[in-house]
């Protein structure tokens, strides 16, 4: 698990991009916390960039939308889903499951 923010920094109907190799958005919505990989499948753009309209996010490039409790896309023009890693908070803490290399300067506590 990588430690991503304090949740207290991330405030409800936000989004935070952990910068890497493989860029990954976590989103807070009124179910709690979701991360799925930053980057649209469509024309790669942030999706952290995104609107958040409950628990999916709206790119900000053409508009595909995705499902961030599984990655899927719901409508065109996005085709291929994001990955989607699992979030837990303890102590007030977000942490991803997210492979180690993916985030660079990041702390690994697993």
């Amino acid at each position: 698990m990588i430690r991503a923010c304090a949740a207290a920094d991330l405030p409800e109907g936000e989004a935070l991009r952990l910068d890497g190799p493989v860029p990954i958005s976590i989103f807070h919505t009124e179910d709690g916390f979701y991360a799925i990989d930053d980057t649209c499948t469509h024309q790669d753009a942030s999706l952290a960039d995104g609107w958040l309209e409950g628990c999916f996010v709206e790119c900000p490039l053409h508009a595909a939308l995705f499902d961030l409790r599984t990655g899927m896309p719901s409508c065109l023009p996005a085709k291929n889903p994001v990955r989607t890693y699992a979030v837990v908070v303890t102590e007030g803490v977000v942490y991803v499951d997210a492979p180690v290399p993916a985030i660079a300067g990041v702390e690994d506590v697993a």
